[in-house]
């Protein structure tokens, strides 16, 4: 399909068809049910290939504790790093939809290749018993490279599937304004909606059929979320990419140093393109803001700067939007760092929270045992409770009092995440501190499950799941809307790399942790049997770390100027 054949939005989104007539049948709600789809099975299958997977490493794959907890840390750390490779190649050359679908092909090649690692005789572990495995050296290097092919398959599904869902909405329609907002909400339910059933279903099969059939059934769900999304083509409305924003940030920097001594002009005297258009494919102009005024000199104007025929060398002028986009971006890097010790509290959930619940009582009735990875249902319980309650009930009571459309603005929504997190780990702490309490009164040292109930972890994965809704969707709307227009792809990347870096200092901190607390023979705070150990401990340590991350937060927030594209309200 050809250039000629598209129809542009002002926010840089394209429909295809020539006819103006098919934007009324293209984009919208009306493309979100395919793309909705596609997520809901992709985190299906994500999750139910993740959510037991310190379990696997364990029992399966012969790790110690600690070995396996920080695996899983670098692993899921990794499928959170991978998506700055997706997001470059969507926004510089692919696009979003191309992006989505040849990653896609990776992912599912990676799931099949984990599910022949665990049925396959010669390929699994050999198992003496149910929880007595043992893995050659090839066995677990197959394992971990189709769990690394998986991290990067998701790496170009990530950040490119809320942002090609925001792209259906039309930031010049003040109606589609608004539903794009509630397409977050929605769209991180159909993630926890995916996440219930594996870790519902797809844990109690991987625990009580087969890890075969609980890898497997990921990887047919995964083939369906690819299906998913081919059946939307036709609805989708896309954005063209926009060339290298890497190379447009380094066109703004080199510029900058080559006017070091440069002075500053007025801002209406800053070169700037004369169409209405910005000189960037997919991106709107932006208005000229005070701060970083060091990278104004990028935008002065020289008789230097001229080229033949009167057009202008990029790496020694920038328009405005140019060096805008470079400030945008130095202005989201506070804010992204304090979502780092956020996802660490959120990375125990897949880790430490597992390793505390399999020493307690799992029965429901007589027979029936949850799972200790099971518990995260709670968490998605927690966010299918919150979402439409904030969506349907908090927003438009908040809008009436602050008059705002969102009812509160996104980095409000994102501070009140953080300290309901601090509680969760406070939770959790007090919960380990009855249960070793308990564990040293009755002598339960040796007992695999002591008795009492793994539902008392209840309300620290409920508080989690609370957090989430208010800052990780927060987080996925507000670096969406404050990245440049033809950098939005890179934006969500930024977003997710908090959850990667959350995992790196969750391992980190569990290594240094451990060396500290097992000197002198000690077994330390996280032994392979948590009823000699303290991992309360670590757990205050991260709500220490989480009250010191908030108080950072509010004074950046309080700091923070949000993104003017040319025509908007200041």
């Amino acid at each position: 399909m050809g250039e000629e054949d598209s129809i542009y939005t002002q926010d840089g989104t394209v429909n295809y068809r020539g006819d103006p007539a098919v934007r009324t049948q293209t984009g919208t709600w009306r493309a979100c049910p395919y793309i909705l789809g596609n997520e809901f099975c992709e985190r299906l299958a994500y999750y139910g290939m993740s959510s037991n997977l310190v379990l696997y490493f364990k029992h399966h794959l012969n790790q110690d504790s600690a070995t396996a907890s920080k695996n899983v840390n670098n692993w899921s750390g990794t499928c959170y790093i991978t998506p700055l490779i997706g997001a470059f190649l969507a926004d510089a050359y692919l696009g979003r939809y191309r992006t989505i679908a040849a990653f896609s092909i990776v992912y599912v090649f990676g799931m099949t290749l984990l599910t022949l690692s665990a049925s396959v005789p010669g390929l699994k572990p050999t198992c003496v018993s149910k929880d007595d495995c043992h893995a050659t050296t090839a066995q677990s290097a197959l394992c971990f490279l189709a769990l690394y092919l998986i991290a990067l398959g998701t790496g170009g599904i990530k950040p490119c599937v809320s942002s090609y869902g925001a792209d259906q909405f039309d930031d010049a329609n003040e109606t589609e304004k608004k539903h794009k907002s509630s397409f977050f909400n929605w769209f991180y339910l159909s993630i926890n909606i995916g996440a219930l059933i594996a870790s519902s279903v797809l844990v109690w099969v991987q625990e009580n059929v087969s890890w075969g059939w609980g890898f497997g059934i990921p990887a047919i769900a995964m083939a369906i979320a690819i299906v998913s999304f081919f059946s939307g083509t036709r609805l989708y409305r896309n954005q063209k990419p926009g060339g290298s924003p890497l190379t447009r940030i380094c066109q703004v920097v080199v510029a900058t140093f080559r006017k070091y001594n440069v002075k500053v002009p007025e801002s209406k005297a800053l070169y700037e393109t004369a169409d209405s258009e910005s000189s960037i494919v997919g991106s709107r102009k932006l208005d000229h803001t005070d701060d970083f005024r060091f990278f104004d000199k990028a935008a002065v104007e020289l008789e230097s700067d001229q080229m033949l025929k009167g057009s202008v060398d990029p790496w020694k002028l920038c328009t405005v939007t140019q060096v805008e986009e470079l400030k945008a971006i130095i202005r989201l890097l506070p804010v992204w760092a304090t979502g780092i010790t956020f996802a660490a509290v959120y990375s125990q959930m897949s880790s430490l929270f597992v390793l505390q619940g399999d020493r307690m009582d799992p029965h429901i009735g007589p027979t029936f045992e949850i799972p200790a990875a099971s518990l995260s249902i709670f968490d998605t319980l927690s966010v299918i409770f919150w979402v439409p309650v904030y969506d349907r009930i908090i927003v438009p009571m908040a809008r009436k009092y602050t008059g705002h459309p969102n009812g509160i603005t996104q980095l409000q929504r994102m501070g009140i995440g953080l300290f309901i997190s601090i509680l969760a780990m406070l939770s959790a702490a007090i919960l380990e501190l009855v249960r070793l309490r308990e564990v040293r009164r009755h002598n339960y040292y040796e007992l695999k499950h002591m008795p009492m109930s793994i539902f008392w972890q209840v309300p620290q994965y409920f508080l989690i799941g609370c957090a989430e809704v208010f800052t990780l969707i927060g987080q996925l709307e507000f670096f969406y809307e404050q990245a440049p227009d033809a950098m939005r792809s890179l934006g969500s990347a930024l977003s997710l790399t908090t959850i990667a870096l959350g995992n790196y200092l969750s391992s980190l901190l569990v290594t240094i942790v451990n060396k500290a607390s097992t000197k002198g023979g000690r077994l330390g705070w996280i032994p392979d049997n948590l009823n000699y150990g303290h991992v309360h401990y670590f757990f205050f340590l991260l709500a220490i770390l989480s009250v010191k991350n908030l108080i950072a937060f509010l004074f950046i927030a309080k700091w923070y100027k949000y993104k003017r594209p040319i025509g908007t309200l200041r």
